[in-house]
């Protein structure tokens, strides 16, 4: 069987999200949530999206491993892997904020080369994979290249992600020196960045399922996605520094971490 092309996979991986709305959207406004051993939210439509996404991938792509937040691996996770978040902003979703979404992307040696963003309740689905652009409900997309920092909308999570990624005077730094940052969080901030809508984004104190998908989107649609990576040891090793190329140059100026030549979200 030849290799599944790229744009066939972003196929499979919109049929995987329209699986995963089925679950989220009839829950939204009505679910109780409950707190993981790690502190983090978790609502019974989490847990039955990513089965719905993982019944689909596995259908359509038996060979491939899935990685995701709330049930694990499964297959292995070698070559191809499918990398999923069902929700991503669960404590948005909890409290029927609609700026939330489920995250999916294709790994291939563990580098991200397809990535979709589903705003299930704002109705805006964002999907692209490596050399193939990156489209919102079909129209082509493009991340902001303003270049003065003053001029500029950052988003960023808040302060308590900053201090547990270890890097509380970035937050300082910024919230002193930027006239209008933003707190944009989670696969809603990172979809405006793509969209060009908000010019960059400093997003901390992520997981891989987090980071992948606006790692390879926020590239393909022609801006500068930096990652930050603390290590194995940490449980949220990530943050990444995405936006026009000239403002994530001075954007990584604020935060402690250089970024990684190492672009692998796993496997590493």
């Amino acid at each position: 069987m030849p290799p599944l092309a790229l744009s066939e996979a972003a196929r499979v991986a919109e049929a995987a999200s329209d699986a995963a709305r089925a679950e989220i959207l009839p829950r939204f406004r009505r679910v109780a949530v409950e707190t993981k051993g790690d502190g983090s939210p978790v609502t019974e439509a989490d847990l039955a999206a990513e089965r719905a996404i993982r019944g689909v991938l596995r259908e359509a792509t038996p060979g491939i491993g899935i990685l995701g937040e709330e049930y694990g691996e499964e297959g292995a996770l070698e070559g191809r892997t499918w990398l999923v978040d069902p929700i991503d902003g669960t404590l948005s979703y909890s409290r029927g904020i609609p700026l939330f979404g489920t995250l999916i992307a294709l790994l291939e040696d563990g580098v991200p080369v397809l990535g979709l963003i589903d705003l299930h309740a704002l109705g805006e689905r964002t999907v692209g994979w490596q050399g193939g652009g990156v489209r919102c409900n079909g129209r082509p997309v493009r991340v902001s290249q303003r270049a003065e920092l003053d001029e500029a909308i950052v988003a960023h999570g808040d302060p308590y992600t900053f201090d547990l990624f270890g890097d509380r005077p970035a937050w300082e730094r910024l919230s002193q020196d930027l006239r209008c940052p933003r707190g944009y969080t989670d696969c809603f901030g990172h979809s405006q960045v793509i969209a060009g809508a908000v010019d960059a984004m400093v997003d901390l104190c992520c997981q891989s399922w987090d980071v992948a998908a606006a790692l390879l989107l926020v590239r393909e649609a022609g801006g500068r996605a930096a990652l930050l990576d603390r290590g194995p040891l940490h449980a949220y090793r990530f943050g990444m520094v995405t936006g026009s190329p000239p403002l994530v140059e001075q954007l990584l100026d604020y935060v402690a971490l250089p970024p990684s030549e190492d672009l692998r979200v796993i496997g590493r």
